[in-house]
């Protein structure tokens, strides 16, 4: 166990004896990781920040639920997991076609990661734009995998998943990002399309399309 773990596992024993400061010290330690997941989920900077209150809220009640054999990061940000799926059910998000695209390279396979193609300027707008558009229930395994470099196995834990449904997720929810960019770059190559009656029509003629694969996809 390495320093920093023993560091926290004396700040969580003091917290649950009713010392908040050192429980404070364990919101300084994970404060930016936990913003930065409620972030990627919500889309909001505000959203994110009154998540994350709340996040810390609830593990400071349940801290005598936490098991000192995890690492309290996972357990920390399973919590803000669950809650921020929980305000992103409430919005009734609507699913998108998952037509297969190669429109991103990192979408592809399990092992590469986005950081260093997709999260600079204009595309990180990009990425988090695509994320905010993605069933809660794939955004939260995929936000877990790529930007808080968690094992499947440790998804499955916090998610109360087996490690073949992670695996299921992350991969429907790349092609909903793969099929999101796709429709994004044919609405460049054809703007005419989505102007006029007729146009409006076609359009949603097409989101009606989408929602009835995916329905099908789900049923």
């Amino acid at each position: 166990m390495s320093n920093t773990e023993q560091q926290e596992l004396q700040w969580i024993a003091a917290a649950r004896r009713g010392d908040r400061n050192a429980f404070s010290k364990l919101v300084q330690a994970y404060q930016i990781p936990v913003f930065n997941l409620t972030y990627r989920m919500l889309g909001n900077a505000q959203e994110a920040e009154d998540a994350a209150q709340e996040t810390f809220l609830r593990a400071y009640k349940r801290l005598s639920t936490y098991q000192p054999d995890k690492k309290f990061s996972n357990w920390i940000l399973s919590i803000a997991s669950h809650y921020c799926i929980d305000l992103l059910r409430r919005r009734r998000f609507q699913w998108l076609s998952i037509d297969d695209d190669p429109a991103m390279e990192w979408l592809s396979s399990d092992e590469e990661q986005p950081d260093d193609a997709a999260l600079r300027g204009e595309r990180a707008e990009e990425v988090r734009a695509l994320l905010e558009r993605l069933d809660p229930s794939y955004r939260a395994p995929l936000v877990l995998r790529y930007w808080h470099d968690l094992s499947y196995k440790e998804i499955a834990s916090m998610l109360d998943l087996t490690e073949p449904a992670v695996k299921t997720r992350l991969h429907r929810a790349r092609l909903q990002m793969a099929a999101l960019l796709e429709d994004k770059a044919r609405a460049a190559v054809h703007p005419a399309a989505t102007r006029g009656p007729e146009g409006a029509v076609a359009a949603r003629s097409s989101s009606a399309l989408h929602l009835t694969s995916q329905a099908a996809l789900a049923a």
